[in-house]
């Protein structure tokens, strides 16, 4: 039952980033989702990276959770997302549609992937100085 109040309270900060900056970027209903396009892409790097520092032993398994599954699985959106897509696609807007589909999926694995890099980095790098981590 403790992991659920881990989850909510890093739900609750995600939540807030994620509206701080949908207000810093407002769009239109028509406009093109920049603001979703960043959270998403942001979201993506970071767990890439979180995912791959936040070892057993390291960080707790309470940690993760709210970090991991609250904050980012309520940072990121998915939902709005497709909503954006629909929307653009229901406006005649196909092109800006298919452009933030494909530049959404692409961004998001190369990020995720970046922070999975430079979390290994990070691992590596103190064992490199010659000393333990």
């Amino acid at each position: 039952m403790k992991e659920i109040f881990y989850i909510g309270i890093g739900g609750i900060v995600g939540t807030l980033c994620r509206y701080g900056i949908q207000l810093w970027m407002p769009v239109t209903n028509e406009g093109f989702p920049w603001a979703v396009l960043l959270i998403n892409a942001i979201g993506s790097l970071f767990l890439g990276w979180f995912f791959t520092i936040a070892v057993p032993g390291k960080i707790t398994p309470q940690l993760r959770l709210a970090i991991g599954t609250g904050f980012t699985g309520a940072f990121t959106t998915f939902s709005t997302f497709t909503l954006d897509i629909v929307r653009l696609s229901e406006g005649g807007m196909w092109g800006e549609a298919v452009i933030y589909l494909v530049v959404s999926l692409f961004a998001g694995l190369l990020l995720c992937a970046l922070g999975i890099k430079v979390g290994q980095r990070m691992l590596v790098k103190p064992m490199q100085d010659g000393v333990a981590p």
